[in-house]
């Protein structure tokens, strides 16, 4: 079944012209199907880059999806422009009386500010807290990941060196765990960020269940069951080019950056890299959105009665 977006958002055609089944507002209504409500909190810069990403993952399942933009609206966007926010997110005070089946949260370029000093932060802590009543399964990713580590755990994230920045091996810690159906024992993940959480402290912490984790890179991935949450802190949804996107900007900004590590062929950066997480990506949003449809309510307004 196709996903489900408004037929003038940039990432229709896009998705459309890469064969990703996509389905209009009024081909939708005609079916008697209750698709799954996915959101999407999106707190990157280049929102339509990362609204790509995130439906290409999403509108390859089987199942039908109806895909939500959000945005928090104690922050005004830079790199986005207000006509395409206004035209197609709501912000989160619009949104907070829905259910979603899933929710995801997405990352941002502040990792080196303490969670306080970001200036919705306040605004985050309200939009994690409303996640565990009017969401089934959220998906929390890079700093998002770490921001709601540390919001419902006081997990702490730590600054690095340098960047960690490449394409690193990742290991299945986890075979039997249904978002790991059909991955492989070793498989490449893209990494990008200046911090990370510590394996110490999240074993520390009752009912989280670390299920990737990097010999170099530390946690990739960890379950709480409780409220069906997922903390990926690594981006596994990136373009073949998305690494190469920020080491070219920083290259020619003139910061200080590395070549990512195990990218581009023969390091060399004038060779167009390859993709080889593109699968296990599909794998880990079917798996995903498979374990929602089967176990999330079909009453909408059932969602997270049980936590509330």
């Amino acid at each position: 079944m196709p996903i489900k977006i408004p037929d003038t958002l940039p990432a229709f055609e896009t998705l459309r012209n890469e064969g990703v089944r996509v389905m209009t507002e009024t081909v939708a209504i005609r079916q008697d199907i209750r698709p799954l409500q996915i959101g999407l909190l999106n707190l990157m810069p280049n929102k339509i880059k990362t609204e790509i990403q995130m439906a290409r993952l999403i509108g390859a399942s089987p199942l039908q999806t109806e895909f939500s933009l959000v945005r928090v609206g104690g922050h005004k966007a830079k790199n986005t422009s207000e006509e395409h926010l206004f035209s197609f997110y709501q912000t989160w005070e619009e949104v907070k009386d829905h259910k979603f089946d899933g929710f995801i949260i997405t990352g941002a370029p502040i990792e080196l500010l303490e969670y306080e000093e970001v200036t919705y932060w306040d605004e985050m802590r309200q939009i994690f807290d409303w996640t565990a009543t009017n969401v089934h399964s959220t998906m929390n990713v890079c700093w998002g990941a770490m921001a709601a580590a540390y919001h419902f755990h006081g997990v702490p994230k730590h600054t690095l060196k340098e960047k960690a920045f490449g394409v690193y091996r990742h290991q299945n810690l986890a075979p039997s765990s249904v978002y790991l159906n059909g991955f492989s024992d070793d498989f490449a993940i893209p990494v990008s960020r200046w911090t990370e959480v510590r394996r110490a402290d999240i074993e520390k912490v009752p009912g989280l269940q670390i299920l990737m984790d990097s010999s170099e890179m530390g946690v990739c991935l960890v379950h709480e069951q409780a409220c069906n949450r997922l903390y990926m802190f690594n981006h596994v949804e990136y373009d073949s080019t998305s690494l190469a996107d920020e080491y070219f900007r920083d290259v020619n900004a003139g910061v200080p950056i590395k070549m990512p590590h195990n990218y581009f062929p023969h390091n060399d950066p004038e060779i167009p890299p390859q993709n080889r997480w593109r699968s296990h990506a599909h794998l880990f949003f079917g798996n995903w959105i498979n374990e929602i449809y089967q176990t999330t309510p079909y009453d909408l307004e059932e969602i997270g009665q049980e936590r509330a």
